[in-house]
């Protein structure tokens, strides 16, 4: 398909031809209508290396199929991003994220290759060791330097169980104290907090095995049971620390049937026990249904009183950003998902020459600030951002300037990879592509 449009004479953008509605961003890309589309329907496990640790994927396998082909084998990936339709080619081109990321860094940094199709129609493999610029440009360049249509993962041992222990913290000083002490040990394969108002969390830390207490045993994934993040509330409310055994599919994909606690505001009595019993086998919907039949005024709605965002700060700011989250969204509950990042080349390092503990701080739902307004907030967050040297997720609604993206961001890689692989008349820019400044 890309030689055939080289030979109509590269006349317009590329880019796939997956329609904007199937993806799990809330955004809807109007550059497929004026784009040409490629078709790239690779959703296939090739093949699992149990010599190299390595499974090697097509882009469109998503989350859910991979741990459910990997599990039954005895593997698992280290880092699982939450939602069952995450694909591999997002969570490559955009990022993600996992509670074991303290230990392993984001989704990009537990891959050890990818292939892609160039603009000129050749296929190329790239790894830390081979056509190595091009490995670190790829990850958040959002399919702006070539098609990926194959990527190898790293394995790990899986276990049956996660061992999760729920400590609720109050105060915000403590919250952050404890946060990041649980975050730097090694020892967790788990850590997660949910922020539940502004002086009140609860901090999990997870422990994988494969032995349980039977009494202790909670299977969060079935149908009937409360939606976790309600699970861990209780323990706030009743002001005491558990300990429970998780199966380990169940612990990967905890917040996929409230789709973390964005249900709360689609379906409010989603999580009443009734509700639940009778009807919870059919949530969640799937966020590509949702997005196929909401109508432009319900869209509209969403965007101006709604937030769906993702920041990624450094561990040492958790708590200014956490007030700064406060009085500009007053959102809650908040996610905080741990993370190391190493200083690797590409769009996204810390600012020093070492690896550096990271904090994902998740808002999603409705802003109860008295003020909000969702360009004029939503750019003073990120102003805050990209003071304290952190990115904002691309998958959100971005509203910075040119300027403004590539200072936050590290374009020179990837600059560099522009010119030399003739991306410019293929592929629109990163930021062309995601910003909200870009496309009105």
């Amino acid at each position: 398909q890309v030689r055939e449009w080289k030979k109509e004479g590269s006349k317009r953008y590329m880019c796939t031809g997956r329609p904007g509605w199937l993806t799990v961003s809330l955004r809807v890309g109007k550059y497929k209508k004026i784009h040409k589309n490629i078709m790239i329907n690779l959703m296939d496990v090739l093949e699992v290396d149990s010599e190299r640790q390595v499974v090697r994927v097509e882009p469109l396998v998503t989350m859910g199929q991979l741990t459910a082909h990997l599990n039954p084998m005895g593997w698992t990936i280290p880092v699982v991003p939450e939602l069952d339709d995450l694909t591999v080619g997002g969570l490559i081109m955009g990022t993600g994220i996992e509670s074991s990321s303290h230990i392993y860094g984001l989704f990009q940094h537990t891959c050890v290759a990818y292939e892609l199709v160039l603009a000129d129609g050749s296929l190329v493999r790239c790894s830390p060791t081979e056509n190595s610029d091009l490995f670190y440009a790829v990850p958040w360049s959002c399919g702006t330097l070539g098609f990926l249509v194959a990527a190898e993962i790293k394995m790990i041992p899986a276990k049956k169980y996660v061992k999760i222990h729920y400590e609720p913290v109050r105060g915000l000083q403590k919250i952050c104290e404890k946060f990041t002490e649980e975050s730097k040990k090694k020892e967790n394969s788990f850590v997660e907090g949910l922020v539940y108002s502004l002086e009140e969390a609860v901090i999990m830390t997870g422990v994988l095995t494969d032995e349980a207490e039977q009494s202790k045993i909670n299977r969060i994934g079935n149908y009937y049971k409360p939606w976790f993040f309600k699970h861990v509330e209780k323990y706030l409310k009743a002001d005491r620390t558990g300990v429970e055994y998780i199966p380990s599919r169940q612990y990967y994909h905890r917040h996929t049937r409230s789709i973390f606690w964005e249900l709360q505001d689609i379906i409010p009595f989603g999580n009443n026990p009734i509700f639940r019993y009778l009807f919870g086998w059919m949530v969640p919907p799937k966020i590509s249904l949702l997005k196929l039949t909401q109508g432009e005024a319900i869209r509209k709605l969403y965007e101006q009183h709604h937030v769906v965002q993702d920041m990624l700060v450094p561990m040492k700011s958790l708590e200014k950003s956490i007030q700064t989250f406060h009085a500009d969204l007053n959102v809650y509950p908040l996610w905080l998902c741990p993370f190391i990042l190493p200083n690797n080349p590409g769009m996204v390092h810390p600012k020093g020459d070492e690896a550096e503990l990271y904090v994902d701080i998740g808002a999603y739902g409705e802003p109860k600030r008295k003020q909000f307004e969702a360009r004029a907030s939503m750019r003073q967050m990120e102003k805050f951002v990209r003071s304290v040297h952190g990115f904002q997720m691309l998958y959100a609604d971005c509203y910075m300037t040119r300027e403004e993206f590539w200072d936050m961001f590290d374009g020179s890689l990837y600059h560099k990879l522009r010119e030399q692989m003739n991306c410019k008349d293929a592929f629109p820019e990163v930021y062309d592509k995601i910003c909200k400044a870009a496309r009105h």
